[in-house]
């Protein structure tokens, strides 16, 4: 379907019916995939019971996309329903600057950006996906270190990893942070 559906204009079709069944296939179309599944936070990270996290009760309760970062073995997972899409090692956050664990969604995205904290301003950092406040998911130019937590919170990866994934993921999706 075309783009003036998403975005809730609906052209005149010459037919009336054609234009109300349009009318209500985007009204459905903007539900949310995830309505009345408990305990997915976007705003704060919750406690999660790391043991009630699973790849099988993931997939039962959400969208076809989502994204799994097991913060134990520095390993993202990218899914699409119950077929592993990719699989990548990254640099999660260090003890003292940990990534936050719980359940999120990738509310911004940007090509490149720059991101400053406490002892870091880099900038430029390639494909950057927001997940909770100013953490991130993001291509990482600056070190080869994939596999051990050297970063400040974000969620690093290498650049054409990180370029793969923000391709494949649009904001909304389901963002799985655990131990």
């Amino acid at each position: 379907m075309q783009s003036w559906i998403r975005s809730g204009k609906i052209r005149s079709s010459g037919n009336f019916c054609t234009g109300v069944a349009l009318m209500v296939a985007t009204l459905f179309s903007w539900s949310s995939p995830l309505a009345g599944t408990p305990n997915l936070t976007t705003a704060t990270a919750a406690p999660v019971n790391e043991n009630s996290i699973t790849a099988s009760n993931i997939r039962q309760t959400s969208q076809p996309r989502w994204i799994e970062i097991d913060l134990s073995e520095q390993r993202l997972r990218a899914w699409e329903g119950n077929k592993l899409v990719y699989s990548y090692r990254i640099s999660g956050g260090k003890r003292s600057t940990p990534t936050p664990i719980g359940k999120f969604r990738i509310n911004s995205k940007y090509r490149t950006h720059r991101m400053r904290g406490r002892g870091y301003n880099i900038p430029d950092v390639p494909y950057t996906m927001y997940f909770y406040r100013g953490y991130a998911i993001h291509g990482a130019y600056w070190h080869n270190r994939f596999g051990t937590p050297v970063s400040h919170g974000c969620v690093n990866l290498p650049v054409q990893q990180a370029r793969n994934l923000y391709n494949w993921a649009r904001n909304g999706t389901l963002v799985v942070v655990r131990k």
